[in-house]
């Protein structure tokens, strides 16, 4: 079974172009280093009637926000950390911007082995 780092984050709606920017080169990288798939995905319908909490209040989301639910997809947890320390040393993330399009404080991050696929 393959293994999954997930991400729950709240984006000023007025810092969406700047976040897809940031994004498309994480994509790229985590893509050139072996990862799987990589999804980053902005909220549509986040409003919960009779099911659970919205995630929007997991990361204590402002009105002027949105959320953004990304996930990156491994071979196992071995070939994530693998992947990730190449990631890490890539000279395209060293160059990220000085103020993130983001509150990393409010970022839910997580790894998770994979219950149940296609």
């Amino acid at each position: 079974m393959s293994y999954v780092d997930g991400y729950v984050i709240p984006v000023p709606k007025k810092n969406l172009a700047a976040y897809r920017r940031m994004a498309t080169i994480g994509r790229n990288v985590w893509r050139d280093h072996g990862a799987l798939d990589y999804k980053e995905c902005v909220g549509d319908d986040l409003t919960v009637k009779g099911m659970g909490g919205p995630f929007g209040r997991t990361v204590r989301a402002k009105p002027n926000e949105t959320v953004i639910f990304s996930y990156i997809v491994f071979k196992s947890r071995a070939h994530r950390d693998r992947v990730n320390a190449k990631v890490m040393k890539d000279p395209r993330l060293t160059g990220a911007p000085k103020e993130m399009p983001f509150d990393f404080k409010r970022m839910a991050y997580g790894g998770f082995k994979v219950l149940v696929s296609l």
